[in-house]
């Protein structure tokens, strides 16, 4: 048994435009309907949903019979809720709220095995074909996808730092969260946040590091992609459920006599 190819990592290494969506919906029904619309990647997330392990599996389950590269963002910076998304086969993997090049480095060495990390050996998980992918340990660091995410002032001013640590893939730049930290609450689109992240973003692109966000404007995922963004989720699932609701509601109760 083979391991399988990351083509998310693979492509942004090479300088790829990929479009990505955001999934929170904890649904391998609503995951498979992501899958076949697709999307070049998608992000599962654990941070701000209710998911848990045993949906984030059936999710990974149902990307994985697309061409939707699947990757997870996890609670927190911890390296037992690491291994066990590495354990279930997740491709890769989102690490919320980066601030320093030492939590870099500790983010990194939650997907590394000894003596280049932390990783538990568990030789018969689903990671690895059940114990049937026999160089599983000595690969599958090439193969995963490691994301840090910059969300504040203090990590903005380290991201080209914390963007150069051995074994990172790529930087995510959270708007929101930005924006809450530079004085705009709730106003991810403020110009100031932009121009900050933007400046923060061409240094990294500078060094050849892949750099992607969440944008909720189709329009404005394209021309951060063309500006230079490796990877930009342009949609969330379950705004995407809310609005198409909204709109049948409406388009229905506008003709009612």
């Amino acid at each position: 048994m083979e391991l399988i190819r990351n083509r998310f990592t693979h492509a942004i290494a090479n300088g790829d435009k990929q479009v990505g969506v955001w999934v929170s919906l904890c649904s391998n029904n609503a995951a498979e309907i992501i899958a076949t619309a697709g999307y070049d990647w998608a992000l599962i997330d654990m941070e701000h949903s209710a998911n848990d392990y045993h949906s984030v599996l059936s999710q990974l389950q149902a990307f994985e019979a697309y061409q939707t590269t699947a990757l997870v963002r996890v609670e927190w910076n911890d390296a037992v809720v690491v291994k066990r998304l590495l354990d279930l086969g997740a491709p890769g993997l989102l690490f919320p709220m980066i601030q320093s090049v030492e939590e870099a480095e500790r983010a990194v060495a939650a997907t590394r095995y000894p003596p280049r990390g932390v990783r538990g050996m568990a030789g018969a998980s689903r990671a690895t074909g059940f114990g049937r992918i026999k160089d599983y340990v000595t690969r599958c660091e090439h193969e995963l996808t490691v994301l840090l995410q910059v969300e504040s002032r203090a990590a903005l001013e380290q991201a080209e730092a914390i963007g150069t640590v051995d074994g990172v893939s790529g930087i995510f730049f959270g708007p929101a969260d930005i924006a809450a930290d530079l004085g705009h609450v709730g106003d991810p689109m403020h110009p100031e946040v932009w121009s900050e992240i933007r400046k923060a973003a061409q240094k990294l692109i500078a060094r050849g590091v892949p750099v992607g966000t969440l944008v909720t404007d189709p329009a404005f995922a394209a021309k951060l992609l063309n500006e230079g963004f490796t990877f930009v989720a342009n949609a969330i699932d379950t705004g995407l459920l809310a609005r198409a609701a909204d709109t049948a509601l409406a388009q229905t109760k506008d003709h009612l006599k």
